[in-house]
């Protein structure tokens, strides 16, 4: 499969949400238009979060919004550090998207059993319209490490080693994230300089692994490097 990858250099954080707000409202309503519904993947992140309080914000037909999570720490439903909370604070609970179509992974379950229930929601789901990522400093996306295997077939993976706290995750895989519409990456700060220009530069980095047909990064002046 052809990989349309497109880079969107802005100036500052705020402007790399503000366009991610944007297109995937567009996107939204373009989805609606022609399937009746919209699904779409969410990332953990200050970036992500960002872009959650704008589309608070925004007048949407949320009974159509379908939410999924690309990855969750392995902690208790209502820790601080879930992806889940997070995105709850920040959008779903401002807006009118109907519980029953917000698939949080059962993460508090431990990896094995939170993966394999929520591969059963993420094969009833593909493909999405639009999935959000990050990029860690060492080129992770989601929960999937430099240095981890996975089966290739697999929806979901349980994660035991994450590098980072805590140790124990789950993550939809890179073969179900890359089945979207679009992919779109948030990749801000200096911090992730040397991460963008290994990508660039086409090192095997867990980001190389998502192939979707259709990618956009959003960076700002800051991770890139000339």
């Amino acid at each position: 499969m052809k990989v349309d990858s497109h880079w969107h250099r802005l100036q500052t954080a705020d402007d790399v949400a503000q366009a991610v707000c944007q297109t995937v409202l567009d996107d939204a309503v373009k989805a609606i238009a022609e399937r009746g519904q919209f699904k779409i993947v969410l990332a953990g992140g200050t970036t992500p979060e960002k872009v959650y309080r704008l589309l608070a914000q925004a007048d949407a037909d949320w009974s159509k919004w379908f939410i999924y999570y690309g990855d969750e720490r392995c902690l208790p439903e209502d820790h601080a550090d879930r992806n889940s909370l997070m995105a709850t604070q920040a959008f779903l609970r401002k807006v009118a998207i109907p519980q029953t179509q917000i698939f949080t992974i059962p993460a508090e379950l431990g990896p094995e059993q939170a993966a394999k229930q929520y591969q059963q929601a993420i094969k009833a789901a593909l493909p999405f319209n639009v999935v959000l990522l990050g990029m860690g400093e060492d080129g992770h996306t989601a929960s999937l490490f430099p240095g981890h295997v996975h089966p290739l077939d697999e929806l979901t993976h349980a994660v035991y080693n994450s590098p980072k706290p805590p140790p124990e995750r789950v993550t939809i895989s890179a073969k179900a994230l890359s089945d979207s519409q679009r992919v779109i990456f948030l990749i801000t700060g200096a911090n992730k300089q040397d991460a963008v220009k290994q990508w660039r530069s086409g090192f095997n980095l867990p980001v190389a692994t998502i192939q979707a047909r259709h990618i956009d990064i959003y960076i700002d002046r800051d991770a890139w490097c000339d």
